[in-house]
């Protein structure tokens, strides 16, 4: 059938290495703030994916100058405030939370309502989010008390800067604020709970005014607005979250390894291999170096062989909040009961994904017990699956869909995957290095 997979066969062992898509969250990013650069940007290794191609045509709309290239991407920024605000515009985010919720805080200062739509997945998530500290700035939404999409904005001449607490340990709400204070005269004050640092990175590589002030939980960030900065050319690094689904592919095949070429190591991003060398995984990093701000290495990992429960810590929430799915998969194969806890986070993903990791495991035979922001998952160290298996009606979730392909792929049975085109939101290259290694797809 059009748009599923059919997988049958165990992987085979395989000895490799690897070349991973450029990293998404850095992706967006660099186009979100390289629109509003003095000159022209050039990206290199740009994930193409439908939620970085949403976040070009947002800007184009906006008036901004775009050039893809076989090699590069050039954005041509006109500088702080240079958006064209017409009457009538609509853009569209796609699945993508991060532009959903980034790109409104560069529409703060339009005259005229935009219009800010999504898919059917984004459009049930929550916006009230990043809409609370924007109208703080001087933003107005429409209709009101909506915190869903589709939705309108209306900006001001007259931004303020704030001072924010933000309380939940997203990067999104934090680099939403940072984006908005770009375009406000004075200083803006954030406080937010530890989350991703990709946005601070960058503003400090391009001498944005920054300060920082950490502390064990908490980051204490101001940003001076109306700034202007110079473009900037990037060579994004392969991406964490992408690379987590075939080092869990290596861990549980059989007489594997598996080398991962520059990949992004940001501290903030590594929770899944601190997580999974807890459980008995031997993922090193090799060649480690410093990119404008952020830290890059080759991944290399082996089949693990003795792979045991955890009580995870809730300290690597943050820096692995979406490769829990795929956590979960080790945890099924793992000696013991593991347990994962304050993970309400992951229902305000592009599905429940608590909910129906849950579920998954449940169909493959593994016990869990759920609740709105914990799960408990038995291991099976000895689980190989003979039955059938059909996974669909995900909301198009392209995690779920990868997870459930590593799943297939290492422990055994039949199985139908429906939605194989949901990787083209973060990883389309994603079943042809499956295919790479030697995993039998029909």
């Amino acid at each position: 059938m059009l748009n599923s997979v059919f997988i049958n066969q165990k992987i085979n062992y395989f000895k490799k290495k690897i070349n991973i898509s450029g990293d998404k969250s850095l992706s967006i990013r660099w186009a979100l703030i390289a629109s509003q650069a003095l000159g022209k940007s050039r990206a290199y290794n740009l994930l193409k994916s439908e939620d970085v191609l949403s976040t070009l045509d947002c800007l184009k709309k906006l008036g901004t100058e775009i050039k893809i290239k076989k090699n590069f991407c050039e954005i041509n920024g006109m500088g702080l405030n240079s958006f064209k605000f017409k009457k009538g515009i609509i853009i569209n985010a796609g699945n993508s939370g991060t532009l959903g919720r980034l790109i409104l805080a560069l529409l703060i200062r339009s005259p005229h309502k935009i219009k800010l739509k999504g898919d059917k997945s984004l459009s049930k998530r929550d916006f009230s989010r990043v809409i609370n500290p924007l109208k703080e700035f001087g933003a107005n939404f429409f209709p009101k008390n909506k915190n869903t999409l589709p939705l309108y904005i209306q900006g001001t001449e007259f931004l303020r800067p704030i001072k924010y607490y933000e309380k939940i340990g997203s990067a999104q709400i934090k680099s939403c604020i940072m984006l908005g204070a770009l375009n406000t005269p004075g200083t803006t004050k954030i406080i937010a709970c530890k989350s991703r640092n990709h946005t601070e990175i960058l503003f400090k590589y391009l001498k944005i005014p920054l300060k920082i002030k950490k502390t064990k939980k908490l980051d204490f960030i101001e940003v001076k607005g109306k700034k202007n900065f110079k473009c900037f050319n990037y060579n994004i690094p392969s991406d964490i979250s992408s690379s987590a689904y075939f080092i869990v592919l290596t861990l549980l095949a059989k007489k594997s390894s598996l080398t991962i070429k520059n990949v992004n190591i940001n501290p903030s991003r590594t929770g899944s291999i601190d997580i999974l060398n807890k459980m008995g995984a031997k993922i090193i990093i090799k060649n480690k170096k410093n990119y404008k701000g952020e830290e890059v290495g080759d991944i290399y990992v082996r089949s693990g062989k003795s792979l045991k429960a955890i009580n995870c810590p809730t300290k690597y929430n943050t820096a692995a909040i979406d490769e829990f799915l795929i956590i979960f998969l080790v945890a099924a194969k793992a000696k013991g009961i593991s347990y994962f806890k304050d993970l309400a986070e992951l229902n305000q993903k592009e599905s429940p994904r608590l909910k129906l990791g849950s579920k998954i495991l449940n169909m493959i035979g593994i016990k869990t017990e759920l609740t709105n922001h914990s799960i408990k998952i038995y291991g099976q160290p000895n689980l190989d699956l003979k039955k059938s298996y059909e996974i669909k009606n995900y909301l198009k979730d392209h995690r779920i869909f990868m997870m459930s392909t590593i799943a297939a792929l290492t422990l055994g049975g039949n199985w139908k995957i429906y939605n194989s085109d949901s990787i083209k939101t973060s990883f389309p290259l994603f079943l042809k290095l499956v295919k790479k290694l030697g995993g039998r797809l029909n």
